[in-house]
């Protein structure tokens, strides 16, 4: 499965303040509309006029050609003034001309090859409407020379692939570019047809299904099939639109005609002959029959397309590489073609099919080359056997679903910064990343992998039942639980939508700072130990991953009152208000609502200790009492592993309690008495029957106020001198020359039933005094936060009890960070560790697609690979620096899985044995390498709800599976 933490909150605050768009400041966005808008309308677009540009640089009028270098002068087309502004503002590239762009600049290293993408996205937007900003300029004559453009990226790509690491660390751009961007005539017919198909079925809807079809489950049927619709349709269709279905039927006929061996054999032999790779593309070609069958055809291309990726860099040429790139790419649309033939009828068969895909998806880039090495054997265990255990085929099913979301995230991870900059000004931008999956292997290996799901659970008994839509196999549970609520389906960017506490949500991917909500599920599922993940499983919100087509399947029922269900093998159910059962309709009782409330407790509290502690002075014994427990556990963590944890500083609830005495400017009452006013109002309103909405709003407005209040409170001189002292003596310099983390550590964290996780501030690597100071306000205002509050309010009978503690601790700049829970989640046993990590610092937080283990006594699975491309540096000056990855190498190493291993075994019984604990559970440990050394940040039980998992109806929809029974591979796959 896919599953995918040092700071918690670190990602929050990342897109708040660092956004990954490369956008030199924020976007004019209407700004930006307007000239979209003149473009389309303008007869020139986004031009100016026609030059002549000479190899000097001087530009001159058409009429005056350059008087030295003739040869290499180009005409085109020369930018308007507004459209170079674009470009130089705010990084925005518009009806691009490759003829005089400057090679280095159009990769764009220093921006993730943001001007390369753009490019590509332009390309597929002038497709699919009408030109977009060329809809009237693709008329203006001159404006593009083709054999300029096609010369330009010729040279582009001889001077660009000879360095090794960009074939390497951008294997998949660089084939994706190669469809794009002109240099042999090429064009890129996937995307043409599904295009054309396009714009018959929005201006004549009666095409609709036809163009479903052709996105969804294109076969060369499909070309019969346009033909019919055209005969019956003749005397309706205007002439414009019968020209539009010619042009689709003949791109079709070209994307569907027969391997032109003879064509691609005069490629192969322009490969310089000292070449290995040639010789073997050589022997395929002359063995290769096109009218094989694809059980034959697919995994020869399979395998030859692995050969090339692996063996591209033996040449040091740019002309062989290019060659070689260009073969991969019309071997692959073979290769798509053949497998859309290739019928299984056997599970045997099927199987083999989707591991050939899976080769064939790290063949073309989708995944990496070590992804597929580390994931091999588990694609291989039908192989040599007459049959396979129901378990068996889980981990088979399991494994293929996670290469088909690999290769997804892997689109997601190359074009997601471009297409979410260009979706906040041209909605039509999103659907770029879909375009691409479907271009690709992805989607015939997503269709094999659900008729697999679909097998498993007819035999299993374990299925899905999800309203009407299709497809259910591909939809999984991840966390127990039920909700009922109006349904809201999310098909676009999340962030800044209104999140209301009672409602499902079905999201691309969840907002950084999700409320609580009734129910989620996710296409992006992130991965396990995300903030979302974490709370949705203490909390028993049912959580859910499902398929991009499944999503929108069920936008049609967006804004229905549905029953969602999750149970703890796995299947989910939803259903109409009107189908629950009265079983169902009671689980809604305000009796059960009311019983799920925890209390923080307080009884213990020490609110007399006022001056700031060292770590080393605090314990697990102090959790709740003095602090929070991030920093009592991590003071435990210190005198158990000196060298593996940072010095600290706590201050403490008492100091906080001590502040909030102060005077409230404009209130007449102290702090604490405006807190514990609002709260007592709250409840009077309730008791007089006001909606619970109208408390709620009355509170938030109120604490708002509070905590915009508490931002500008002025701190004690005793506590700022007993901090100055602190870090000379903890960190051995003065505040302000030790970069640090202010940590928000309250007393509701890690409850046996409820865990704050990431609900309140972290501030990262601060460095100056005037920075620390006025972050202590911040962390203490930020309990106060509506997300904070509604996340406590709902779940938490006392929430005015809730105290603010902050631990210090010293930056680490690791270069990988992440988290470790003791025991497998969903997969393996209580024996083993989940672990995710991501580069830099704040891993595998808030949703990323962190690089996700299973690590048993003597195994190392890989659940998910990496697939976030930017990531976080601590420098010693204080602040962070933005970065980017790629995904051609593992995170962790050999040495970090052991070292891991044995920090883990000594936590499972070095804590007990120091802290006198009866907790027998998992734990959630944050921590991170730096030059291979480990470092932990944080220690804290691993909450799961107990009340889900035990559900009397949870259990009623849990099928009884027996995992040992064998099914034959041969046998028939005699079902729809």
């Amino acid at each position: 499965m896919h599953f995918t933490l040092f700071q918690k909150f670190l990602v929050l605050i990342f897109l708040l303040v660092n956004i990954f768009s490369v956008a030199a400041q924020d976007l004019p966005v209407n700004y930006i509309k307007e000239k979209i808008d003149f473009y389309k309308k303008n007869d020139r677009g986004p031009y100016k006029s026609i030059n002549w540009f000479c190899s000097d640089g001087e530009v001159r009028e058409a009429r005056d050609p350059c008087p030295k270098d003739k040869d290499n002068a180009v005409q085109h087309a020369s930018y308007r003034d507004d459209t170079k502004e674009l470009a130089k503002k705010y990084h925005l590239f518009f009806g691009e001309i490759l003829a005089s762009t400057n090679r280095t600049d159009f990769w764009d290293e220093a921006n993730n090859q943001s001007r390369l993408k753009q490019y590509q996205l332009n390309k597929y937007l002038e497709s699919i409407d009408d030109g977009w900003v060329q809809r009237k300029s693709q008329y203006y004559r001159g404006a593009i020379q083709s054999e300029d453009e096609q010369a330009w990226g010729i040279e582009f790509y001889q001077n660009f692939l000879p360095r090794d690491t960009r074939i390497t660390n951008q294997y998949f751009l660089l084939r994706q570019s190669l469809r794009d961007i002109p240099h042999d005539g090429d064009n890129n017919l996937a995307q043409l047809m599904r295009a054309q198909s396009k714009i018959v079925a929005d201006a004549f809807p009666k095409f609709m299904d036809a163009r479903i079809k052709i996105h969804g489950n294109p076969t060369v049927e499909d070309i019969e099939m346009v033909k019919n619709f055209q005969l019956k349709y003749e005397k309706d269709l205007p002439q414009n639109l019968k020209t539009e279905l010619s042009e689709l039927q003949a791109t079709m006929a070209d994307f569907y005609a027969p391997l032109n061996v003879e064509t691609l054999r005069n490629q192969v032999e322009r490969i310089s002959k000292n070449n290995s790779t040639r010789a073997r593309l050589l022997d395929f070609l002359n063995t290769y029959q096109d009218t094989e069958s694809p059980e034959r055809t697919v995994p020869a291309l399979a395998d030859i397309l692995c050969v090339i990726r692996t063996n591209i860099t033996e040449t040091t040429s740019g002309i062989d590489r290019l060659l070689l790139l260009d073969l991969s790419n019309s071997l692959e649309d073979v290769l798509l073609k053949k497998t859309q033939e290739w019928d299984p009828e056997t599970v045997l068969e099927l199987m083999e099919k989707i591991r050939h895909l899976s080769l064939a998806a790290a063949g073309t880039g989708l995944i990496e080359l070590w992804e597929y090495e580390k994931v091999k054997s588990q694609l291989e265990v039908h192989l040599g056997t007459a049959d396979v255990t129901i378990d068996e085929l889980n981990q088979f099913l399991q494994t293929s679903r996670g290469i088909v979301e690999w290769s997804a995230g892997m689109v997601k991870a190359t074009y997601g910064d471009v297409v979410e900059t260009y979706s906040k000004f041209e909605p039509m931008a999103y659907s770029f990343i879909d375009d691409r999956i479907r271009s690709s292997v992805a989607l015939n290996l997503g269709e094999s992998v659900s008729r697999l799901g679909a097998m498993i659970s007819e035999i299993s008994a374990l299925s899905n039942d999800v309203l009407d839509i299709t497809s259910q196999t591909s939809i999984r549970g991840l966390n127990p639980g039920y909700a009922f609520g109006e349904l809201v389906v999310v098909e676009e960017s999340p962030e800044g939508i209104a999140i209301d506490t009672d409602k499902i949500y079905v999201f691309q991917k969840p907002p950084s700072d999700l409320k609580p909500v009734a129910g989620i599920m996710t296409v992006s599922e992130g991965n396990l130990v995300s903030h979302v993940q974490l709370l949705a499983r203490n909390l028993g919100i049912p959580n859910a991953a499902l398929s991009g087509e499944n999503l929108k399947a069920l936008s049609k029922y967006d804004g229905a009152n549905v029953f969602y269900a999750v149970s703890e093998k796995g299947n989910v159910i939803i259903k109409k208000e009107s189908d629950m059962s009265s079983v169902e309709k009671e689980l809604f009782s305000k009796q059960e609502r009311s019983e799920n409330k925890i209390a923080v407790p307080v009884e213990q509290i020490r609110l007399d200790v006022c001056e700031v502690l060292n770590m080393r002075t605090v314990d697990a014994d102090d959790s709740g009492k003095l602090c929070g427990p991030k920093a009592a556990n991590l003071g435990q963590l210190k005198r158990m592993f000196p060298e593996n944890v940072v010095e600290g500083l706590v201050i403490p609830f008492g100091i906080f309690r001590k502040h909030m005495d102060q005077q409230m400017p404009g209130e007449g009452i102290s702090y604490w008495n405006y807190l514990n006013t609002t709260f007592s109002e709250a409840t009077i309103m309730r008791r007089d029957g006001i909606a619970e909405k109208e408390v709620e709003d009355f509170q938030l407005k109120r604490l708002d106020n509070l905590k915009r209040a508490i931002e500008k409170i002025s701190l004690d001189a005793i506590f700022v001198k007993q901090l100055q002292d602190g870090f000379k003596d903890a960190f051995g310099n003065s505040i302000g020359n030790v970069p640090v983390f202010l940590r928000s550590d309250t007393n509701m964290e890690d409850l046996k039933e409820f865990t704050g996780a990431g609900l309140n501030l972290t501030l990262f690597n601060i460095l100056s005094e005037e920075n620390i100071i006025e972050g202590i306000k911040k962390v203490w205002a930020s309990p106060y936060t509506e997300r904070s509050f509604k996340w406590r309010q709902k779940y938490l009978s006392n929430p005015e009890n809730v105290f603010p503690s902050i631990l210090i601790i010293p930056s680490v700049d690791v270069e990988y960070s992440g988290v470790m829970i003791t025991k497998g989640i969903n997969k393996g046993s209580e024996k083993d560790l989940t672990v995710a990590f991501s580069r830099g610092a704040g891993g595998a937080v808030d949703g990323q697609s962190a690089e996700t283990r299973l690590l048993t006594a003597d195994t190392n699975y890989l659940l998910a690979p990496a697939r976030e491309t930017n990531y976080l540096r601590l420098p010693a000056s204080g602040g962070t620096t933005k970065n980017t990855t790629t995904f051609e190498n593992e995170i962790l190493n050999d040495k970090n899985i052991e070292d891991i291993r044995e920090i883990a075994s000594q936590i499972r019984t070095k804590i007990p044995q120091e802290t006198n604990t009866d907790y027998q559970g998992a734990w959630d440990v944050e921590l991170g390498f730096a030059n291979d050394k480990l470092w932990l940040f944080q220690i804290r039980p691993f909450v799961e709800n107990k009340k889900a998992k035990s559900s009397e109806y949870l259990t009623s929809i849990s099928p009884t599976i027996d995992y040992s029974k064998k099914i034959w591979v041969k046998r028939k796959l005699n079902y729809d």
